[in-house]
């Protein structure tokens, strides 16, 4: 999400995703490093790669200090050969404008726009089957859980819906947070009511599945706690120092944010007596390598935190279970531009860029990343991707399917299948190792 200067009398800011030149520019922050390329142009058409690209050969004589503030640098990979194959399997331009967010659970896909609608998307031949329509526009998160949808609109306010299966798939309306009353209180009133809206633009949304949270984050810098139960805002955590761009939240509880303050923050909640208040507090920051932050995706078990930054690098941490410590891992490098999206299923990561490219990372069982596929055929940079395996998340074949969202406007679904072959290969780029460990 952009960086934008705030006011605190102004009114909440919307943020822009416009392709042309100038307001593009306006979408990304410079990054405090020096080193990282300039955002002035942006491709919007596919670059052309060589088939040989992606495996560039490094010395098996270097070595790599762990630290994510200094500059990585590279080892060999030794692995089994991935033979992939990838395939664009349905391509879909509504006039719709820019594809801002998207959402995928039970079979269904839910994409967010410039525009006032929601498109609801059937697996496996990806036709459109619904649609969530209300006045506000632009779509900048979605989220989905237990059958309750959560959009988050460039007014500010989070729209959720009730997902209902009675003879057909039905979407019922039912809250808008925060509420209208909360606005007029605020207006007249100090305390905690000041608290229950955002004062810029929604920039993320997490979902605590076990304490049933939402939570929001915003360019304002803070996170909003809101009880799903009945909807009010029981917290707001001043996170960061600079904008706050994304989100996520571990199935333990365990709360992480990324900023433009170039970090990424771990907050754990808190256990009171006595009272309905659990306030989180900060356990440990993250640096990454001075470039702001704009995305965050977990393994399904939790184990490994990735982020992606503005320097094209994406930052990965392994967690402990027993030590209870986060270790630096290494970065995987290879997209020219800002990583705007992220998203992980089983060993797959896939990542996003503004460079108008999808990869797809596999990670094996020593802990290596491997780049398996580029995906190219967006003519804008790819702002939001979904991932699943199989073609409706059954492990039928070796592979997942892919939703991405760009700026151009298009909607592509794309299908990896990956098999392993004898011999050895240096396919993708990676900074591995680990030596620096955070406390919890």
């Amino acid at each position: 999400m952009a960086s934008q200067d705030y006011s605190p009398n102004s009114s909440p800011i919307t943020p822009s995703f416009a392709t042309d030149q100038n307001k593009f520019f306006t979408g990304f922050t410079r990054s405090i490093s020096t080193k990282e390329p300039s955002f002035s142009q942006f491709p919007y058409t596919p670059p052309r790669r060589s088939n040989n690209d992606v495996s560039p050969s490094f010395s098996q004589t270097q070595s790599l200090h762990a630290s994510p503030t200094s500059s990585p640098r590279f080892i060999p990979l030794k692995h089994p050969d991935h033979l992939t194959a990838y395939r664009c399997i349905s391509s879909v331009l509504k006039k719709d404008g820019q594809i801002l967010s998207i959402a995928a659970s039970n079979g269904l896909v839910y994409s967010g726009s410039d525009t006032n609608v929601i498109r609801v998307w059937k697996l496996p031949e990806f036709t459109e089957c619904g649609q969530l329509k209300t006045k506000a526009c632009m779509v900048v998160a979605l989220e989905v859980s237990h059958d309750r949808v959560y959009a988050a609109y460039g007014d500010g306010k989070v729209r959720i819906w009730q997902r209902i299966w009675d003879g057909g798939l039905k979407h019922e309306r039912l809250a808008t947070i925060p509420k209208l009353g909360s606005y007029v209180r605020s207006f007249y009133t100090a305390g905690k009511d000041k608290t229950m809206k955002h004062m810029g633009a929604i920039t993320s949304l997490a979902i605590n599945v076990a304490e049933d949270i939402l939570y929001s984050a915003s360019i304002d810098k803070t996170v909003k706690v809101w009880r799903i139960s009945d909807l009010k805002c029981i917290e707001t955590i001043q996170a960061h120092a600079e904008p706050i761009n994304a989100i996520i939240a571990a199935d333990d509880g365990i709360l992480y944010t990324a900023s433009d303050d170039a970090t990424i923050r771990v907050w754990r909640r808190n256990v009171c007596r006595g009272g309905d208040q659990f306030p989180h507090s900060l356990t440990v920051t993250l640096p990454a390598k001075y470039s702001p932050v704009k995305t965050l995706t977990l393994t399904a078990d939790g184990a490994i935190l990735y982020g992606g930054c503005t320097d094209g690098y994406i930052h990965f941490w392994l967690r402990g279970w027993f030590s209870g410590q986060v270790q630096y891992g290494g970065a995987l490098q290879g997209h020219t531009h800002a990583v705007m999206c992220l998203a992980s299923v089983a060993n797959y990561v896939i990542s996003g860029s503004a460079d108008s490219t999808s990869r797809i990372w596999s990670k094996d069982s020593d802990g290596l990343h491997t780049c398996v596929a580029v995906l190219v055929g967006h003519r804008g940079p790819i702002r939001c991707v979904t991932a699943f395996l199989g073609r409706l998340g059954e492990e039928t074949e070796d592979g997942c399917t892919i939703c991405t969202g760009s700026l151009d406007g298009v909607l592509k679904v794309w299908r990896v299948t990956s098999k392993n072959n004898s011999g050895t290969s240096t396919a993708g780029c990676l900074a591995q190792g680990g030596s620096d460990y955070f406390e919890l």
